[in-house]
């Protein structure tokens, strides 16, 4: 499964499915494996040594799909992992090498006392005290509260803070009219931190997006990022040599109140070595080349630092699986990136595109709407956190086009030394809330009534050669159920009676169902199973008396072929009146 020289450090292992096969992890050459279990115990937080449940977890605890483990298995010379049939489907193995010369303690399954001690210290802390800040007070350790009066169109200083010393904690509390004020209001302000007398601000985020979700506020605990009923939190450490000032911009059209709570204590050492931690919020900065099509780019940044990872909003109208890309890192200039992934979804740690909430210390799903509408995400690199000396891009691919309406707006993450370049610049308000449009259901050129069950979207017919549908697409239906209808408006230019007749798409994973035309039944049930894709000849449904305007033509799902894959799926592809003769 892998292979690797040392020295070097396994950070994360995540599948979309495990089993009874075991997986064998084998360090340093040695004939006996460190870790021997089946794959799916990696993953229980019950088996030894990997019995630390915070660390080693499936999320359908959480009513969601997929699996983690975030202990570490640090090796000096090699790491070798090997399977036994019947281990699952699909795995991750993430794991950073050292420079050459790096002393590492190998892992071993029966760990020393004061490992097994600091593991036990970390669970409880995710079980009990997720929320709050790791390192708990710090010597020197100074607190400024203030509440802001932001005006609209200005900027306004929050604090300014003389280093060398670091922010290691802020907080904000703020107030809304309601829902659609509390979305709009977190786009609209902006968080600005500039360190060190630079030109421009290393952090500049709109103020939800920054604690880790979007749109609106959402509640949820992450170890370095969260939002409660109390208010929202941030631990990421951002260390200066000799001024922070944090302001808050606001780019609404009212004044805000906004309470501040900032945390700040001396470096533990020089700030030489050292980089400003830079947080920027972005949507579509990065234009998708035809040779790179279809990477999205969530950062690109030159210098020496520390990629720590990403929150992803994405605004998809239409429904349908929107993470169907890669995760793809280039480290240094890289040509072919040192990590590529399996699916959106599999990267922020959840799998075959569950649409359910989850929060874990390093990464969560924080809105959902059922993969149609709001989606938000994040994954906090910590442990994991990608190291680079010259360069780094970080890319998802996104197979959904804008011109779909699916939209990405993402908050990158990382350390960048003082000489480094970070080309993100501020984006004004109405770049930043107000862009998603809403887009009635419907596909192929029809138009859908109501908000059916499922997802109705238009697919592209073009690659299935068995068939030939109208304009290479059709309506495609899909995520249905027994008993589940879908209304689709049919325009009539004038009234008259009409010849009504349906084209329709057969595959192996559709359904059978019962046609009405404005409520009456038509013709018998239709059983769309097919082998292979294809579409049926012209289905009639009798003549009928038609007023002019829009009526409805109704689909219910009332089974399968018993040969089907119970999928349930329907496609229409030309609904066809001709008037009699």
């Amino acid at each position: 499964m892998a292979e690797m020289d040392g020295p070097g450090c396994l950070w994360r292992i995540w599948s979309a499915r495990t089993a009874k096969g075991h997986v064998k992890i084998f360090l340093d050459g040695q004939e006996q494996p460190a870790v021997d279990l089946p794959f799916e115990e990696y993953f229980t937080g019950k088996s030894a040594p990997l019995d630390y449940p915070t660390l080693s977890y499936a999320l359908e605890a959480q009513g969601c799909k997929g699996k983690n483990m975030y202990l570490p298995i640090p090796y000096q010379k090699s790491c070798k992992i090997v399977a036994e049939e019947g281990w699952g489907r699909y795995y991750h193995f993430t794991y950073t090498t050292f420079p050459k010369g790096t002393k590492v303690p190998t892992f071993k399954s029966k760990l020393p006392k004061e490992n097994v001690a600091a593991l036990k210290k970390l669970d409880a802390f995710f079980q009990n005290n997720l929320g709050t800040d790791p390192a708990g007070k710090r010597e020197g350790q100074e607190t400024v509260d203030k509440k802001v009066n932001a005006p609209a169109g200005k900027t306004t200083e929050v604090a300014k803070l003389t280093g060398p010393r670091a922010i290691t904690a802020l907080k904000v509390k703020t107030n809304f009219a309601d829902r659609d004020d509390q979305m709009a209001t977190l786009r609209q302000l902006a968080l600005q931190i500039t360190f060190d007398g630079c030109e421009e601000p290393a952090v500049w985020c709109p103020l939800g997006d920054f604690f880790g979700t979007a749109p609106g506020e959402n509640h949820y605990k992450s170890l370095t990022t969260g939002m409660t009923g109390d208010g929202f939190y941030s631990y990421w450490y951002m260390p200066f040599a000799k001024e922070a000032v944090v302001e808050v911009v606001n780019g609404g059209e009212s004044a805000r109140d906004v309470e501040f709570e900032i945390v700040h204590a001396p470096l533990l050492g020089s700030f030489d070595g050292m980089g400003h931690f830079h947080c920027k919020w972005h949507r579509d900065i990065f234009p998708v080349t035809k040779d790179r099509w279809p990477d999205w780019t969530m950062l690109r940044t030159e210098g020496s630092g520390r990629f720590c990872g990403v929150m992803l909003h994405v605004w998809n109208p239409k429904g349908g699986w929107w993470g169907e890309g890669d995760e793809k890192f280039f480290v240094d200039g890289e040509k072919f990136p040192s990590t590529i992934g399996t699916g959106s979804e599999d990267y922020f740690g959840y799998a075959w595109g569950n649409a359910h909430l989850f929060q874990t210390p390093y990464h969560c799903q924080t809105m959902t709407e059922n993969n149609r509408g709001h989606q938000s995400l994040l994954r906090w690199h910590i442990a994991d956190n990608v190291p680079f000396q010259k360069s780094f891009e970080g890319c998802i691919e996104k197979y959904f086009g804008n011109d779909r309406g699916t939209l990405f707006a993402c908050v990158a993450c990382w350390y960048l030394d003082p000489e480094g370049t970070d080309p993100i610049e501020p984006a004004p308000a109405d770049q930043r809330w107000g862009y998603c449009a809403a887009i009635p259901p419907g596909g192929g050129g029809y138009k859908v009534l109501g908000q059916p069950k499922g997802n109705v979207e238009t697919q592209g017919m073009g690659n299935f050669k068995a068939g030939k549908w109208d304009n290479d697409d059709h309506l495609w239906w899909t995520r249905g159920k027994p008993g589940d209808k879908l209304d689709i408006a049919v325009p009539v230019k004038a009234d008259g009676k009409y010849d009504v007749s349906v084209i329709l798409t057969k595959a192996r994973d559709y359904g059978i169902v019962q046609l009405y035309l404005d409520a009456q039944k038509v013709a018998g049930e239709i059983d769309l199973y097919n082998p292979e894709v294809v579409n049926t000849e012209p289905i009639p449904l009798g003549t009928h008396e038609l007023s002019k305007g829009e009526h409805k033509l109704t689909v219910e799902i009332t089974g399968a072929n018993e040969k089907a894959v119970k999928a349930y799926m329907f496609g229409l592809d030309v609904i066809d009146l001709k008037p009699e003769k």
